[in-house]
């Protein structure tokens, strides 16, 4: 992992009507400022955090980000999850913000992250066309984080507790949309998923929360805790931070034998074709306001 592929060309995060243009790599060194507090408030809490998915990947193949990639994913253990809320109340800089359903009952629950770390002064509008962000406190670029549970290690019995968050999900969603807040199903939808974690407490499998149905279903990101506990520290545009302790193993159970960087004979290259090396997330884009102009 001491070598990278060396990306030169830039990406394009937004373009305004007017032309203007706002780069990936812009975008990205703003996030870095969210991510560095995050490293900052987890150090001084002694609270493990790993970057995850994208993010992880990234590490291997450039020892950063992945030159498109327009967010961070980070992971945080459930039993984790409160102390971090605390310490996140008590440590995070003004220059930032967070919202989860524990500050803001508008907060969405359902096959999404748990969390949202915001920096002030900016604006994002995501490429979302089921739950919108309506919580009032903002819409600043941000970090997400994901609680990673202990699951079962029966699959029938972790897609059966999931069917129960599918059927709930369509509702959510239409009354979301409707502009309805269904916080009784919100905090059932919680509790389900804090209870199943802790039947399972002892399993040797880890994944994302039920309340995120469709992971498994889709690629199944379920991995043996042991290779991704404890966190290690990797190289990450010119910092450290912490990502999955088998790394390699998992991104490639996650994304497949061929996502990893490969060796041309002369220099490391991207398996990703051409055409699918864009950015996913950013409908709209301001670096410099609060507001969407």
């Amino acid at each position: 992992m001491e070598e990278c592929i060396k990306e030169k060309e830039d990406y394009i995060a937004y373009q305004s009507k007017d032309g203007k243009v706002i780069t990936v790599k812009e975008l990205q060194q703003e996030i870095l400022t969210i991510m560095d507090e995050i490293h900052r408030v987890c150090e001084k809490n002694h609270i493990p955090y790993g970057l995850i998915a994208g993010s992880a990947l990234g590490i291997v193949n450039y020892q950063g980000f992945i030159p498109w990639d327009d967010d961070i994913d980070i992971c945080v253990e459930r039993k984790y999850w409160h102390k971090f809320i605390k310490a996140l109340e008590k440590d995070l800089d003004s220059n930032f913000y967070f919202q989860c359903f524990e500050n803001d009952k508008k907060f969405n629950v359902i096959n999404g992250p748990q969390m949202k770390i915001r920096k002030r002064g900016t604006y994002i509008e995501e490429v979302n066309f089921l739950l919108k962000n309506r919580c009032k406190s903002g819409n600043g670029i941000f970090v997400d984080v994901v609680i990673y549970d202990n699951i079962s290690e029966n699959k029938f019995k972790d897609e059966l507790a999931r069917t129960v968050i599918k059927l709930i999900m369509p509702i959510l969603v239409l009354l979301d949309n409707l502009h309805i807040n269904p916080v009784f199903l919100k905090k059932f939808v919680m509790w389900y998923s804090n209870r199943y974690a802790r039947k399972n407490e002892h399993s040797s499998l880890m994944s994302q929360p039920i309340s995120v149905p469709w992971e498994k279903f889709l690629h199944e990101p379920v991995f043996k805790k042991k290779d991704i506990l404890p966190f290690k520290l990797y190289n990450f545009e010119g910092r450290k931070y912490y990502s999955y302790n088998n790394i390699e193993k998992i991104l490639k159970q996650w994304y497949g034998p061929n996502c990893l960087k490969k060796w041309d004979g002369k220099k490391w290259v991207e398996t990703l074709p051409i055409e699918k090396r864009k950015p996913k997330h950013t409908a709209y884009l301001n670096l410099t306001s609060e507001t969407k102009e």
